[in-house]
């Protein structure tokens, strides 16, 4: 028995292996309409793959039953065998113990594969539970005939099948319940009860239940189909939450008051069968077909309507071939888009999307007549069986070419549902969809579509332009753009300018008819194309052709709204200015706050807009350059440029005064201004300027031949002042202001003689020009450097001196107070002379006393050992002690010197000593009188070293505060230092 579930038979693989070879050598390589390559690498298995069984009952098989991988068959007339799928190598066999004629009539197999119910010829049931090998009689069941069961699929498991419905021959629907556990010592039969709940009729006569089905719903609603050979019923009712247990007694007695819904064909061919197909397991059933005398009633299950379960049902007339006097179906079995019609020597699948017949085989005659199909619902697997064999089909991507058939059916969107994963079925779905729309005037629709297929963008465009379907076109060429990538830059640019011109050309027309509203929708959508930031760069890229277009058209509007979009500031300004429209203009200059364009644009602006312009330059502030701005300021016209000539000024009063700019352009150009138009400014901001030329940023120059030019005789002289022409200053100011000469006269307070010299100018000019010897005498008190005698020569010979007696008077008295100062200073003089010989005289014989026993300072030796020095605060040193001490703290100027005079030194003490050896009598004259110079020199050389070392003690003087930050030890000798230590 280990056999029995092979995959497949030796001969059959041989047989598939070669048919695929065979196709594959003969597949077809070509490119297709839609772009994509039809290339198959290997045979597509079919859906319905047939296997035998390698199986040969020992006895003729009766019943065959299969629910969750297990399954169960009768043999012969005494004999159950039970696989369980996922053991196929340990069958088991049962007997069933009859020793009377009863055959098995029908075998019932519960949604877990536990409970398997054997009704017999006899009117008996027997029963058989999956972990048992005792089969048992339901006593309660004999007399019916068992012709269905319906299970439940909510309280079943391996104990109990939980409350269940049994229909019988004679038309009578029961409820019952089995369990599998033992009894009660009174009750031992597995069925705890068995009760009639309903009885179906045809024609006025019982009719024999041929298939049960229970299903449950929202809200606790319960649904029951039952057929017979010509009825389909449904039951609907509600089980109280909690009394599922009860049993469904209460969705019968309902529905009593009520005829049951049923539905009826006229033809009868003795029986009927009906199957459903569930996607998941342990899920409700979503389609059902019921085979009957008409053919075969198939559709959906509907769970929420509330009086019918059955929804789109349609009807599957019997072909030609199918004789229900000689070749009745005998079995069906739905898939969920096929179901599977079961006739006596072969098997018909019929597709339930458009009732065609899609796949048929034929069985051997050497296998005998067919008996029944059966559909795992676990596993999918269909099983076929005969007397002598048993056959299974495996159903394998079902799907695979349902896209086809809903596309006929112009089903487009399930079409694209089943073809998501296959790009090539996809874009055929599409095409056709594009090309229905297309038919049906869809064109909208069929332009999206087209979009997104493979088809020659040539072809569709002029489809569209054929139809003058331009808003279609659009929409075609708007869905091809958003599929480009950015690496496909030619198509974009094609795209975007084509879109482009159909915008314009829409726009165009719909300004024509006058269509406000939709013009305005059109144009929004325009814009927004334009300003997309998916195109941005295709545009900028392209955007002369795109100005091009826009005034071909004369779409200015939509022309400077691309030029803002493309940040063309420039141009947006430009046409701003050519209209006159200067404040949207200075608008958006001062929105986007561009410096170049201010530069450029200001010269034409500030002709019409002046003030304005001047506050945009204000309110940039230091970003703008006022240098950069001057040909704007200074191109005003004649007529009306009072208001120009302000603002210019008000602007370069704000860089000078507020933005405080030293440029020299700009100050000389302020000046300017205040020259020419504002005269009494232009002495203020000069006096503002400062009075010193480093102060000044104006040209000195400039400025004076500025103002010499219009006469400003202050100013001239104010700026001859700061380029300190005192002179010039002094005789321009006499021209004036006598009080304006006279400051500008004691300005050089450092050169008497110029001061006396500029007085002297204002005397002269007192005196000769004015006659005002008052005056002049004024002037003489004014100034401290002039007297009398100095102004007398400007007077004329016939003035008396009655007028100068009080200057002539006062100026003798300040000789004679001149004179006694003088004599008191020599005095003192005398007397501080005095007290300096005293003093010298004093410390000529100043001593100081030193001890046999003191000690050098520094070195700590006997100090009488060797030359040293006293000082008046009391330290002593040896003269090479102290010299070694002073020398590193002396500059290095005085260390050069100190070397130079020791050198000097050493050299007058070796000649003094040559000196000393006996010589002839004119020699010794001559020796004596040199030795008289050389002692004077050597005490010269000496009195300069003390000069240089002696002049302070190194302990209290200067030196050592000197010294005050340095380190007690040499850095340079740190290290050194510190290793003598350790």
């Amino acid at each position: 028995m280990a056999s029995i579930l092979d995959e497949y038979e030796d001969s059959q693989n041989i047989r598939q292996s070669s048919q695929q070879h065979s196709r594959l050598s003969g597949a077809n390589i070509g490119i297709t309409h839609s772009g994509f390559v039809n290339v198959r690498l290997e045979e597509e298995k079919p859906i319905f793959n047939k296997q035998r069984i390698d199986f040969t009952p020992p006895e003729k098989i009766n019943h065959l039953a299969v629910c969750n991988n297990h399954l169960c068959m009768s043999l012969g007339k005494d004999t159950l065998l039970r696989i369980d799928l996922a053991k196929p190598d340990q069958p088991n066999q049962t007997e069933l113990g009859r020793k009377d004629d009863g055959k098995v009539h029908r075998l019932f197999l519960d949604p877990t594969g536990s409970h398997l119910l054997i009704s017999l010829n006899t009117s008996e049931c027997l029963y058989l539970n999956r972990n048992t090998q005792k089969v048992r009689s339901l006593s309660r069941w004999r007399g019916h005939l068992i012709e269905s069961v319906g299970w439940n699929k909510l309280l079943g498991n391996e104990t109990s099948t939980g409350p269940i419905l049994v229909g019988t021959g004679q038309g009578i629907i029961f409820e019952a319940e089995i369990s599998a556990t033992e009894g009660s010592l009174f009750n031992t039969n597995p069925d705890q009860y068995f009760r009639q709940v309903h009885s179906l009729e045809e024609d006025g006569k019982p009719a024999p239940v041929c298939c049960l089905e229970i299903e449950r719903g929202l809200e606790n609603k319960y649904f029951i189909i039952a057929t017979t050979r010509k009825r389909l019923f449904q039951f609907v009712g509600k089980v109280a939450e909690g009394s599922e247990q009860q049993g469904f007694s209460s969705i019968f007695n309902q529905n009593q008051d009520l005829l049951p819904s049923f539905q009826e064909f006229p033809a009868n061919m003795g029986y009927s069968e009906i199957t459903f197909y569930t996607s998941k397991l342990r899920t409700s059933p979503k389609a059902f077909a019921w085979m009957m005398g008409n053919g075969v009633l198939y559709g959906q299950l509907d769970y929420v309507r509330p009086d019918s379960l059955l929804s789109d049902v349609q009807v599957w007339e019997y072909t030609p071939d199918i004789d229900l006097s000689l070749n009745k179906p005998i079995s069906i079995v739905l898939t969920q888009f096929h179901f599977l019609l079961l006739l006596h020597d072969r098997v018909k699948a019929i597709c339930t999307l458009n009732g065609q017949v899609v796949y048929e085989d034929v069985f051997p005659d050497k296998f005998g007549t067919l008996k029944r199909m059966i559909k795992d619902p676990a596993g999918g697997l269909v099983w076929i069986y005969t007397e002598r064999a048993v056959f299974r089909y495996h159903i394998q991507r079902e799907a695979r070419d349902v896209w086809q058939m809903y596309m006929s059916m112009n089903k487009f969107d399930l079409a694209k549902e089943y073809c998501r994963d296959r790009p090539e079925c996809m874009d055929m779905v599409l095409a056709k969809e594009a090309e229905h729309c297309f038919q049906n005037k869809r064109y909208l629709e069929s332009a999206k579509c087209y979009a997104l297929t493979q088809n020659y963008f040539e072809e569709i465009a002029l489809k569209f332009i054929e139809a003058k379907q331009e808003e279609a076109l659009k929409e075609f060429l708007l869905k091809k753009l958003n599929n480009l990538k950015p690496s496909e830059r030619t198509q974009i640019t094609l795209l975007v300018t084509w879109l482009t011109e159909l915008y314009l050309n829409r726009l165009g027309q719909l300004e024509s008819d006058g269509n406000s509203l939709i013009f305005q929708e059109t144009r929004d959508e325009f814009r927004q194309f334009m300003s997309s930031s998916k195109h941005k760069e295709c545009l900028y890229n392209n955007r002369t052709t795109i100005y091009d277009l826009l005034a071909s058209h004369g779409n200015v509007d939509d022309m400077v709204y691309f030029s803002v979009v493309m940040q063309d500031y420039e141009r947006v300004i430009s046409h701003y200015c050519q209209h006159d429209d200067y404040s949207a203009a200075l608008d958006v200059l001062a929105k986007h706050c561009d410096e170049k364009l201010f530069y450029k644009f200001s010269p034409v602006l500030m002709q019409h807009i002046p003030k304005n312009v001047v506050d945009a330059w204000i309110q940039m502030g230091k970003r703008l350059d006022p240098k950069k701005l001057i040909p704007a300021l200074m191109n005003y016209s004649q007529m009306g440029s009072t208001q120009q000539i302000s603002e210019t000024i008000r602007y370069m009063e704000f860089c000078v005064y507020e933005l405080n700019v030293t440029e020299e352009a700009i100050h000389n150009y302020l000046l300017s201004l205040y020259a020419k138009y504002r005269a009494d400014s232009l002495l203020s901001y000069l006096e503002q300027a400062g009075t010193h030329a480093s102060e000044i940023h104006y040209d000195l120059k400039y400025a004076l031949r500025l103002c010499a030019e219009h006469g400003y005789l202050r100013a001239c002289v104010l700026v001859y002042r700061i380029m300190e022409l005192y002179e010039e200053a002094v005789d321009l100011a006499l021209q004036v202001d006598v009080d304006l000469a006279k400051s500008c006269a004691d300005l050089p307070e450092d050169d008497e003689e110029i001061r006396k010299k500029l007085w002297l100018k204002i005397a002269r000019h007192v005196v000769q020009e004015e006659k005002d010897v008052k005056k002049a005498m004024n002037c003489l008190s004014s100034c401290n450097l002039l007297k009398i005698e100095d102004i007398l020569p400007f007077f004329p010979d016939f003035v008396t001196i009655d007028h100068f007696k009080e200057a002539i008077c006062s100026s003798l008295e300040e000789y004679n107070k001149h004179i006694e100062e003088l004599k008191q200073e020599m005095e003192e003089a005398t007397e501080s002379a005095k007290r300096i010989r005293e003093d010298i005289q004093e410390m000529r014989n100043k001593y100081g006393v030193v001890d046999s026993q003191e000690k050098c300072a520094a070195c700590d030796f006997p100090l009488l050992n060797r030359p040293f020095y006293l000082f008046l605060c009391g330290h002593m040193f040896h003269y090479d002690c102290l010299f070694q001490e002073v020398t590193p703290h002396l500059s290095a100027y005085r260390q050069s010197r100190l070397e130079e005079l020791q050198k000097k030194l050493a050299a007058t003490t070796q000649s003094s000593k040559s000196r000393h050896r006996p010589a002839a009598k004119d020699e010794g004259d001559t020796s004596s009188l040199g030795k008289g110079n050389a002692g004077t020199s050597r005490e010269q050389i000496k009195s300069d070293i003390d000069d240089l070392i002696a002049s302070e003690c190194v302990y209290c003087g200067e030196l050592m505060i000197k010294t005050i930050d340095k380190p007690f030890i040499d850095p340079q000798k740190f290290e050194e230092e510190k290793s003598s230590w350790l």
